[in-house]
């Protein structure tokens, strides 16, 4: 694909491309594939990035108290040098929004120029973080706070641009903006009002647009559209005054003064926002094309690079922002090219056509302005922040952004977050319950814990342990997902205390195996993958699963997850087995894809010796008998020693609904009339001649209100049940019966000729299997 195929060459070392050639013949071969392929694609992507990034460079100048020329410096040297050093080829870099309040308050502190040096040390940071491979570690921020952030950023552009376009000018912070709005409204600057209403109404018209119009950035046209009207009709507005030549201010940089500490905070702070936004915009530019992945740790020495070139130069601080990225991408940008081209497209705009700049209106950038911080509130980021229950720390990171500044807003929030993660990571659920009757007669009493079980949860735990009454059966499963050692044994003593007074308790959970006293206890096996208990068609997407572009056999995927999850915690349980099986139970039931017999009974390997035929039916004990069910029926019972047969049937079964069709009734009396299917559903003739006498179990399903093919299947267990017990004779094993309603996933029991379903009473009944007291 020649997209993969050039932008890897722009990247060295990307994974899954061949190694471009560093030789000088091979630069030019490189160039003269650029040009041949791909320049028709990236230099109309670069003309439009650059006319997107021209006005909003300006208007960013203008919300941080720097130089407007800084804005243009920033763009040029972003563009080129980051697009020439980064990992993200189709990223494109320069002065960002989110950093215009940064910028602002250090501009307060330390002054323009010293800003300036602040930006290259961030600069040096960034090279740091990139060569040491730790500025992936930068995405370790709560999102809820990182959104919060530039919603806190949007609202103080918003607050102090409304001034500019007021006719007043910005104020450093949040309350001294409103009480600037409130006395500004009182006499405004009609000239200023007017090109900022011009611009913003513009702009929110222009997505409403035909395509072919919109081919041209909104931003330049309300930019250019509004200079020219105010030209003509708004003489009295106040202009962009560039404050100088462009070459006379490169290299306008001073060295901080003041404290340390306050030095360090200003450059971390600038060096961790530009490389979280830079690589969140990297992550999300990867989502709009097939090219290759974003490098970040390339990425963020590219930008380092670009800083430190800006900072040096008298610019801003760059970051990779999105509107110009997804505008580079939407234009149909190959490689790095475009990004790059888009720099120099600045740079010549610069140097040659800069004296225009001083025709804007700044009010007009602020119209723009106020759009673009509009826009870093997104709805969608407070929506996502209540689903996720961190509503509070967006409000409170915001909150903390404007009425304290931006790094102490940042750190409320992540200070939020941390506490709510603590929460999260101690938080324990406990369901204490009675679960029936134990197999003495007394009360039988669950309580399982969920969550993470450290000392901490104690006290809520003990609470409700307390209301179970005294001399009971109590079963306390720790499901947990950490079992801290103090919590457990807190647990453990609880239990044995209540042994001591009478009762019965045992605990179980999951866990390394020790030597201590609770390590004897039993314990609950660690959890296998939620998939392993979900239909493929639930988890699964083709060929996704198995990194292939082809659509994958969803058998493949499935046997692909079984090796990835759950070998390593089977191996120890068929170790044991390795040496053979010795399963309890025979489970007889439908070959229907939906009776999954070992997650109808949370059982593993080695638990049942499972026997499936089609509609759970048996053949007559006798002539017609083919050994398909009575054979792995004795060979269980007499040589595995199964004590306990289930007959299971189900809802919906196609075989019983054949047979309540007539199907099998002329099969004749040999396996080989007919067709297999014909022959084989012969065996439903007892239990459908029972169902149409009114067998007492057809009865009690007409009663509940059961298809005709549902009544016969329960009919059917009660009658596989009868011709079993003639198999088996005098052997002592108990028969169940068991019926599964697929509309809803329960269990029914078979008693007294009626299935009830299986609540905590009736599950008593299952506690005395093995008994051999049969049926």
């Amino acid at each position: 694909m020649i997209l993969e195929r050039h932008v890897a060459s722009a990247t060295p070392g990307a994974p899954g491309s061949p190694t471009p050639d560093p030789s000088p013949t091979g630069r030019i071969d490189a160039a003269r594939r650029w040009i041949r392929e791909d320049a028709r694609f990236d230099v109309p992507a670069s003309l439009v990035v650059f006319l997107v990034a021209v006005p909003l460079s300006l208007g960013i100048a203008v919300a941080s108290d720097a130089p407007v020329t800084a804005g243009l410096i920033a763009a040029a040297v972003g563009g080129i040098l980051a697009g020439l050093f980064g990992g993200a080829p189709l990223q494109v870099s320069g002065p960002a929004a989110g950093l215009t309040v940064v910028v602002a308050e250090t501009v307060a502190e330390f002054g323009w120029e010293a800003t300036c040096a602040i930006t290259a040390m961030a600069g040096v940071v960034q090279l740091l973080l990139g060569a040491t491979r730790l500025g992936r570690y930068a995405l370790a921020i709560s999102p809820t706070v990182v959104t919060a952030m530039l919603a806190g950023i949007g609202v103080s552009i918003v607050l102090g641009q409304l001034n500019v376009a007021l006719g007043s000018s910005s104020q450093p912070s949040a309350w001294e903006n409103l009480t600037g709005i409130a006395s500004a409204m009182t006499t405004p600057d009609v000239h200023a009002v007017l090109a900022a209403a011009g611009v913003i109404a513009i702009l929110l018209s222009w997505p409403r647009l035909p395509q072919r119009v919109r081919v041209v950035p909104g931003q330049l046209v309300a930019v250019v559209l509004i200079t020219l009207l105010a030209a003509a009709w708004l003489p009295g507005a106040e202009r962009v005054d560039l404050g100088g030549d462009l070459l006379a201010q490169i290299g306008s940089i001073a060295m901080p003064e003041g404290t340390s500490l306050a030095i360090a905070g200003a450059v971390l702070t600038m060096a961790l926002i530009a490389s979280v936004e830079s690589l969140l915009s990297a992550v999300a530019i990867d989502r709009l094309h097939d090219g290759p992945r974003a490098r970040l740790d390339r990425e963020l020495i590219g930008q380092g690079v670009a800083n430190t070139a800006s900072g040096a130069l008298g610019g801003l601080p760059v970051t990779g922002v999105i509107v110009r990225s997804s505008a580079n991408v939407a234009a149909g940008a190959r490689t790095r090219a475009s990004a790059v081209l888009h720099g120099v497209w600045v740079l010549v705009f610069a140097l040659v056509l800069v004296g225009l700049v001083e025709q804007i209106p700044l009010a007009a950038l602020a119209g723009l302005l106020i759009v673009m911080g509009t826009n870093l509130v997104k709805p969608v980021d407070i929506r996502q922040a209540r689903d996720r229950g961190e509503l509070w720390i967006w409000a409170l990171t915001i909150g903390g952004v404007l009425a304290l500044n931006l790094i102490e807003g940042v750190l409320l929030g992540l200070l939020g977050a941390l506490a709510l993660t603590l929460w999260r990571v101690t938080r324990v659920d406990v369901d204490v319950r009675r679960s029936g009757d134990a197999a003495d007669g007394r009360e039988l009493w669950i309580a399982e814990v969920r969550g993470s079980l450290s000392f901490l949860a104690i006290p809520l735990i003990v609470p409700k342990l307390a209301r179970i009454p005294e001399g009971q059966v109590v079963e306390i499963d720790l499901l947990v997902d950490y079992l801290d050692p103090a919590g457990r044994d807190q647990v453990v003593e609880w239990a044995d205390r209540y042994t001591a007074r009478g009762g019965q308790a045992v605990v179980e959970h999951a866990g390394p195996d020790g030597e201590d006293a609770a390590a004897e206890r039993p314990r609950k096996a660690v959890p296998l993958s939620g998939r392993a208990l979900l239909p493929w068609t639930r988890w699964q997407n083709g060929g996704a699963e198995l990194g292939v572009e082809t659509p994958a056999h969803p058998l493949a995927v499935g046997v692909r997850e079984y090796h990835r999850r759950s070998t390593s915690v089977l191996a120890p349980v068929y170790d044991e087995l390795a040496g053979g099986q010795s399963p309890t139970t025979l489970f007889l039931c439908c070959v229907d894809s939906r009776v999954v017999p070992n997650l109808l009974t949370s059982s593993g390997p080695g638990d049942l010796f499972t026997v499936r035929t089609m509609g759970n039916l048996t053949p007559e004990p006798g002539p017609e008998d083919d050994g398909s069910v009575s054979a792995p029926l004795l060979f269980g019972v007499d040589s595995l020693g199964i004590d306990t047969v289930v007959v299971c049937g189900h809802s919906g079964c196609g075989a019983m609904a054949a047979a309540v069709d007539g199907a099998g009734e002329g099969a004749g009396d040999g396996p080989g009339d007919g067709s297999p299917i014909e022959a084989w559903l012969r065996h439903a003739e007892t239990a459908r001649t029972a169902w149409r006498e009114g067998h007492p179990v057809a009865r009690s399903a007409a009663a509940a209100g059961l298809s005709g093919a549902d009544q016969l299947a329960q009919v059917n267990v009660a009658i596989t049940l009868e011709r079993l017990r003639r198999v088996l004779g005098d052997r002592e094993v108990d028969l169940v019966g068991l019926f599964l309603r697929v509309d809803d996933g329960t269990l029914h029991l078979l008693r007294d000729d009626a299935f009830v379903p299986l609540t905590d009473t009736e599950l008593g009944a299952l506690e005395h299997l093995g008994a051999g007291a049969g049926r």
